[in-house]
């Protein structure tokens, strides 16, 4: 039988509230949750460990959540990495998704959207590295 996988989350949030029910929430649906109150530590957490999906909140001390993803980014362009943002204007907005965000969510969310939303870009980045991993096996016999 196959053991599930437990995909692991970086969650950089600094409001405590928000990043406590956030992090139970998604541990009640089978996430393993790191929570980082700012962008330093964001950062560092991310440098140490393998993360499947970063949710980033924008306004941080230390290291805002932009600033944050652009070093995400530059050690894993692949990993996929999620806004979560009290900043609605259009032009915010734009700059995350230039910065390589697969979603930026404005607060206030709903966590079961929000939910639905991580599990899907998990499981679409899985099926991507087993098609990659599959290729790299078939043509590695042939170089």
């Amino acid at each position: 039988m196959e053991e599930k996988k437990i995909n692991k989350i970086l969650l950089c949030e600094d409001d405590s509230n928000l990043g406590l029910v956030l992090k139970n929430y998604l541990e009640l649906n089978d996430y393993e949750v790191i929570l980082e109150r700012d962008g330093r530590l964001g950062l560092g957490a991310f440098q140490r460990e393998k993360f499947d999906l970063c949710l980033l909140d924008v306004m941080m001390p230390h290291v805002d959540g932009f600033t944050l993803a652009e070093e995400i980014r530059d050690i894993d362009p692949d990993v996929p990495l999620f806004f979560l943002s009290a900043k609605t204007l259009k032009e915010d907005i734009i700059h995350g998704y230039k910065l390589g965000a697969d979603d930026y969510i404005t607060k206030p969310f709903d966590s079961e959207v929000l939910l639905h939303k991580i599990k899907a870009i998990i499981k679409r980045n899985e099926e991507d590295h087993k098609i990659t991993d599959n290729l790299e096996f078939e043509l590695g016999g042939y170089h």
